[in-house]
């Protein structure tokens, strides 16, 4: 392995051809230090905007100083996958939607096996042991901050990262590590005076451009929060069940003309495009779920997330919206509910059906 890519010089350009041989579509190299947005954390919990993610809060002097989580923390290698299946227009009123990335194999699973044959690659690269950690949306480090900082697109105003030629359906992963790899360039912002996101959030969830108020957010609402949706905000829901989409839908950047999909030979990105069920699923059929066929219908997604009363909870609100009488029976089946939560939203959206 020590010979492998003999013709790149240094090791941070083998180490990003490695990243990309083992899969994945971006790759860069940021500095292991804080930065002015991984220390916006703190503003951003102290002004409630995170909501129930308590987690957020715990090891909060990690996620603003990555050197606090590997001791002898120098680079962040940082990757991306694009995500970004073709979806067939919404033909029914009582079709149900779902985030672009989540009716596939859960993009944790993907992308941890990929890192950690990036991580045994570049140890065997390098030819001596190395420290280094992996995550993927679930440890301490900020991955959109740094993949910015290695290149690898900007942070738009609807605090997504946005790379100039893939937009910004991408799943984002880092490697931390004791080597001392030479940083990339980061990006300019290139959304300019576009507000496209900003205007279209059906909640009104960011309080300012790259500033997210988690409580309002519909991805939040439908995914991290447990308890009722707040009844001002139903109607504003739609027909979302899982996550949302819109402020990337509306992105100039994720137009597909301006757009080309880089070759997927391992597969990586057809294994995260959702399962036939999740393809616009009806609401009905959700409804009818019981936990047992959930729990089969959402096996090795990351739709397991939401967890069976929040996925019919955030069905049951998205069935009042339809205003649709056909769904009135599918309703009913859970105003008898012994769970509260799931009996009150049921009782809401048949109180809307008859509006």
């Amino acid at each position: 392995m020590t010979e492998a890519f003999p013709k790149l010089r240094t090791l941070s350009e083998r180490t990003k051809a490695l990243a990309l041989a083992v899969g994945f579509d971006l790759a860069g190299i940021a500095d292991a230090l804080p930065r002015p947005e991984t220390e916006f954390l703190r503003g951003w919990l102290a002004r409630g905007f995170g909501g129930e993610m308590a987690y957020l809060a715990r090891r909060v002097e990690e996620r603003v100083d990555p050197r606090r989580v590997l001791d002898g923390a120098r680079s962040i290698v940082a990757v991306g996958l694009i995500y970004d299946p073709e979806l067939p227009a919404v033909d029914s009123p009582g079709t149900a939607a779902i985030a672009r990335y989540a009716g596939g194999d859960d993009y944790h699973d993907v992308m941890r096996d990929r890192l950690r044959a990036l991580e045994s690659g570049l140890a065997a690269m390098v030819g001596a042991p190395i420290a280094s950690r992996a995550y993927v949306d679930t440890g301490p480090i900020q991955e959109r901050v740094f993949a910015a900082y290695a290149g690898l697109g900007w942070i738009g105003k609807n605090t997504c990262l946005i790379h100039p030629r893939h937009g910004s359906y991408l799943f984002l992963g880092v490697l931390l590590t004791d080597l001392a790899l030479e940083p990339d360039v980061r990006q300019p912002d290139h959304c300019g005076t576009c507000t496209a996101c900003l205007d279209a959030c059906p909640t009104d969830a960011f309080a300012a451009p790259y500033e997210l108020d988690a409580t309002r957010c519909i991805s939040y609402a439908t995914i991290e929060a447990r308890g009722p949706i707040p009844e001002p905000m139903r109607a504003d829901h739609g027909n979302w069940v899982f996550g949302c989409d819109v402020c990337q839908e509306v992105c100039p950047w994720n137009l597909r003309e301006r757009r080309k999909l880089p070759p997927d030979p391992l597969g990586l990105r057809a294994r995260t495009s959702p399962r036939a069920q999740w393809v616009r699923p009806s609401i009905e059929w959700i409804l009818e779920l019981d936990e047992q066929a959930w729990r089969a219908a959402t096996r090795g997604t990351a739709m397991r997330r939401t967890r069976y009363r929040g996925l019919i909870r955030n069905a049951l609100v998205a069935a009042g919206n339809t205003r649709d009488a056909s769904l009135a029976k599918s309703i009913r089946r859970h105003i008898e509910s012994p769970d509260p939560l799931l009996a009150e939203h049921a009782r809401w959206a048949l109180a809307q059906l008859s509006l």
